[in-house]
């Protein structure tokens, strides 16, 4: 029997999958203190540079957070503990992805990750070339705004309170009634705050934190799965072992961000195994030699901005191309012999 190389290497990923339970604990325990630790600094701190720092600190421990959040939500760790089931979920209340809108988005996301026209839940939307240049202006306008680099700089408003919270409410109000409730909690304390404690605590506290952790957050879900380099397929041809290494990049960080990301950029190997521990991921990529085969990006800027080109899937270069492909292609360059 012929060997299946992804299915293999899916195999080999198990032996990782399985959570040390104190770690677990002590990840999601410590970062929620750094958590509460940064917010009080803002509250209750006097040198306005402090509180600044401690807004700006706060913002980056919510993604970690939310990874961790994210790693629970997979049924990675602690799944089985009542403590951290609330813990998460008033957690997801907080960050404005509720637990019901979130787990459905994202496991469909996992399940249809770099497929050709499948919906857009959970991910954002790719076109072809050709359904592009056969759309209406109208609707080459949404999708070029749901791609935009500030619709994705401000994921505050456009990823996480309109598409978690109010669109999934008003699509589904019973299945999705947690997520007015964090639209209730979320603009019920900014609310106190603003009248109680004035704007400039507010905004330290209430606007910045959630503005810096939303578009890191954003930007992180856009360039893990639109990348240069990046494949996709249409349903007969795709593969969920060759989606995780061709269609999701390798994030290469440094400690810092390693931390606040908490391990997110080995996004490949979380796709091949999403039961892998975020605290595992590390051990798994230097264990696993071919892991080391996937495509990167990094969060330096001439990446970001090559990311953020990227516009439509050309199925004739097999890739991701910018408007300046679409509109103006390349014509193809013959070579012409002339005899001597």
């Amino acid at each position: 029997m012929q060997k299946n190389p992804g299915r293999e290497l899916i195999l080999a990923t198990k032996p990782f999958a399985k959570e040390i339970v104190w770690k677990s604990w002590l990840y999601s325990l410590s970062t929620l203190a750094v958590l509460i630790a940064l917010v009080s600094g803002i509250y209750f701190l006097d040198n306005i540079f402090l509180r600044i720092a401690c807004s700006l600190g706060a913002g980056l421990t919510m993604v970690r957070m939310f990874v961790i959040y994210h790693d629970h939500q997979h049924h990675t760790i602690l799944n089985r503990s009542v403590p951290a089931n609330i813990l998460f979920t008033l957690y997801g209340i907080y960050i404005l992805a509720p637990t019901s809108i979130w787990k459905r988005s994202h496991d469909y996301h996992h399940n249809h990750n770099s497929k050709l026209f499948s919906a857009s839940i959970g991910s954002y939307p790719i076109m072809t070339k050709q359904r592009f240049l056969q759309a209406s202006k109208a609707e080459q306008r949404g999708y070029l705004f749901i791609r935009h680099p500030l619709t994705i700089g401000f994921g505050y408003i456009t990823m996480f309170i309109y598409g978690m919270c109010v669109r999934s409410f008003l699509s589904a109000p019973k299945r999705h009634w947690d997520s007015l409730i964090a639209l209730i909690v979320h603009f019920g304390i900014s609310a106190i705050v603003f009248v109680y404690l004035g704007w400039l605590t507010w905004l330290l506290a209430a606007i910045v934190p959630f503005l810096l952790a939303f578009m890191i957050g954003a930007y992180l879900f856009y360039a893990q799965h639109n990348f240069p380099g990046v494949t996709f397929r249409e349903k007969d041809d795709w593969c969920y072992e060759e989606a995780a290494m061709s269609s999701s990049s390798y994030m290469v960080m440094n400690p810092f961000w390693k931390w606040v990301t908490a391990n997110i950029g080995y996004h490949h190997i979380h796709h091949i195994n999403s039961r892998i521990p975020f605290y595992r991921l590390p051990e798994v990529m230097a264990k696993l030699p071919q892991l080391a085969e996937a495509k990167t990006t990094s969060l330096n800027p001439w990446d970001i901005v090559a990311c953020f080109k990227l516009k439509v899937w050309d199925p004739g270069t097999n890739s991701m191309v910018g408007l300046k492909e679409v509109y103006y292609p390349q014509p193809a360059i013959s070579a012409i012999t002339t005899a001597s």
